[in-house]
């Protein structure tokens, strides 16, 4: 029979079975240090052009295969502190700047390396704070004579292309040069005089059956949709939005209804069709000639949508119908009523 070794009082009894407890100043700076260094190793093969992709699942069992360093770390759950406060320094550069997350991470953990060292050799702290800082003010001082080309005209595709170009070269190496033009010609056609840049304003849709040389810039919005009647194309287009679905409103409640004879039945959804119709035909009174859903199209909407030659296009997202009513600057109604002018947008684009 094993003895029972009791364990001394104090701090050590309060702590589960295997929980280590670290004192003093220089060793919570060493753990720190390592939390700091094993995140840089995770995400450091995956630098360059070269770089490896990683496997990520997240909490929802979402699988991620990529070597996008603000994407692996958006789905990684840090928990240690300093560990995340490099996570937030490199968010905060993907805000800023749009790229080199992956940089400040490598950056951020060979400079803790080397302090690691300087700590062993006897260095204190506070001496290797003071030395990082007049390093970052002698790094300023020296960095605007690195510069090898600045910006005078963003307007210029030529001009932003080439600056694009190193960014994407980073992600997709050998076809930098074909879509850094189509980059910079889609961020040219929306940047404003005054400078405030939405990059919510450039998409990217993805269509199978072809390589990365097929991508051209399109003006406007691109759904990867088909139409749901039969009227394919519309030319200067008179769009109306509805957030609800191209349906009667009926209640939720459920009803019975007895039915005697052949002709009851034939008259029991007439009234439905008439209203129906009614909608319809006030839609395209209205001068509509496109119709957007946000919910289901009923097959009686859809055939008399079919019948006034109506185009009617079903969005299931609403953050799609958020960005078709920014882009053609409609109001989506929440319900279907009756139509005025005010309602409708026009478009002179086919």
């Amino acid at each position: 029979m094993a003895l029972h070794v009791p364990k001394a009082p104090g701090f050590a009894q309060m702590l589960k079975d295997g929980a280590r407890h670290y004192s003093g100043l220089d060793e919570a700076v060493f753990r720190n240090i390592r939390a700091c260094k094993e995140l840089s190793h995770t995400t450091r093969t995956a630098y360059g052009p070269n770089g490896m992709n990683k496997m990520v699942i997240n909490n929802l069992e979402k699988l991620f295969v990529t070597n996008d360093a603000a994407t692996i770390l958006r789905e990684l759950e840090v928990q240690h502190p300093a560990a995340k406060m490099l996570v937030m320094a490199s968010h905060m550069q993907e805000q800023e700047v749009g790229d080199g997350t992956n940089f400040v991470l490598v950056f951020a953990g060979v400079l803790l390396e080397v302090a690691e060292e300087l700590l062993r050799m006897g260095l204190s702290v506070s001496q290797l704070i003071e030395g990082y800082e007049k390093a970052c003010k002698k790094a300023l001082e020296i960095l605007p004579d690195c510069v090898c080309s600045s910006a005078k005209n963003l307007h210029d595709v030529k001009e932003a292309a080439s600056y694009i170009r190193t960014a994407v070269a980073s992600k997709q190496y050998g076809n930098e040069d074909f879509l850094a033009d189509l980059i910079a010609e889609a961020c040219v056609s929306i940047f404003p005089d005054s400078g405030s840049f939405n990059v919510d304003n450039v998409r990217v849709c993805k269509i199978l059956g072809c390589g990365v040389t097929a991508s051209s810039v399109l003006h406007g919005m691109v759904f990867k949709k088909e139409v749901e009647g039969d009227v394919t194309s519309v030319k200067d287009a008179k769009i109306v939005v509805f957030s609800c679905p191209f349906d009667c409103m009926v209640t939720e409640t459920k009803g019975t209804v007895l039915i005697n004879n052949a002709k009851e039945l034939m008259d029991f959804s007439k009234g439905e069709e008439v209203m129906m119709e009614a909608q319809v035909k006030a839609i395209k009174d209205a001068g509509a000639n496109v119709v957007v859903a946000g919910g289901k199209v009923a097959d009686m909407a859809l055939h008399y949508a079919n019948k006034y030659q109506l185009m009617v296009v079903r969005l299931n997202s609403k953050w799609d119908l958020r960005r078709l009513c920014k882009t053609v600057q409609a109001v989506a109604l929440p319900r279907m009523v009756k139509m005025f002018g005010s309602h409708l947008v026009v478009k002179p684009r086919e």
